[in-house]
């Protein structure tokens, strides 16, 4: 049986960060290889009674393009349970290490619109450790509820980079780089707004915050977060999208700043009036940076 704990706020991003960091650290830290048989904490966090912030509201939906209304943006709950996920990675008991680790997949269920002044209650826990060929996946999942009622699921599955047992299999022939033929729309990001997404989201990871922390984790320059990606290419559709929607996002390669990258849009016929592919590609080369699908 799961063993809850019941959280009176939100979890400080300093003391988070902090613990992120010791678990890299040789000999207080976490080990480096995660085994496949390793086991994952059987912990549940919960916060009750969670109001949204509306000036942060207001200051994501700046750096989105998202609306500020009455409801909350789709992508939005992803910010309210971050702070309880990385609490979780940063567990001492927690096998992987949260910095480190790539987002590199994410789902959200929206079971009806979410009213911006709704009380709502979040509650996290970690399952599904398991083997890719190029590491350890984990998934992170977060269900909201208005009193007894669910009203959205957020699942993000991380990637832990190391040699598994699938590791020397066959691996899918790389796509060759093609320009890709003109986009719906341009997309420009430069690390001034990224820094702003930073502070409004509180994902403040160095990656994304300067090229000095990038080129700490082998990146040649800041990055956008994957996540900035994926709620801004939303807001182009996101007033046709039904009340009832699942919003799934693969990530590709890191968008490097100052970027613009090509967005493509299409309706899947059949689908509903709702139903949308969105990806992001290179302008030069082609290759992806976001894929997703709104059903």
């Amino acid at each position: 049986m799961a063993k809850t704990i019941a959280l009176k706020e939100f979890p400080g991003t300093a003391d988070i960060y902090r613990r992120a960091i010791i678990g890299m650290l040789p000999v207080v830290g976490k080990s480096g290889k995660v085994s496949p048989d390793a086991t994952l904490p059987d912990t549940e966090l919960t916060l009750s009674g969670v109001k949204v912030d509306l000036d942060q509201l207001a200051k994501y939906c700046a750096a989105t393009g998202q609306r500020f209304g009455d409801t909350l943006p789709l992508t939005f709950p992803f910010v309210l349970q971050f702070p309880l996920v990385m609490k979780l990675l940063v567990a001492g008991d927690f096998p992987l290490t949260a910095i480190g680790s790539v987002h590199i997949e994410n789902t959200i269920e929206r079971f009806r619109p979410i009213g911006v002044t709704e009380p709502l209650t979040i509650t996290t826990h970690a399952e599904n450790l398991r083997e890719h060929r190029k590491g350890m996946l984990v998934d992170a999942i977060s269900e909201f509820a208005v009193g007894h009622e669910p009203v959205a699921r957020q699942t993000a599955t991380f990637l832990s980079q190391q040699r598994t047992s699938l590791s020397g299999g066959p691996r899918p022939e790389a796509p060759k780089d093609h320009r890709p033929p003109p986009p719906d729309a341009k997309l420009k990001a430069d690390l001034g707004l990224i820094r702003q997404y930073a502070a409004a989201s509180g994902d403040r990871n160095p990656i994304h915050m300067s090229d000095l922390g990038a080129k700490a984790f082998g990146f040649p320059r800041a990055i956008a977060h994957g996540m900035w990606t994926a709620a801004r290419v939303v807001a182009n559709v996101e007033g046709r999208l039904d009340d009832t929607v699942t919003y799934n996002v693969r990530f590709g390669k890191p968008v490097i700043l100052p970027a613009t990258v090509n967005v493509y849009t299409t309706q899947v016929e059949g689908a509903g009036a709702g139903a949308f592919d969105i990806s992001v590609l290179n302008p030069k080369k082609g290759y992806p940076h976001l894929t997703a699908t709104l059903r």
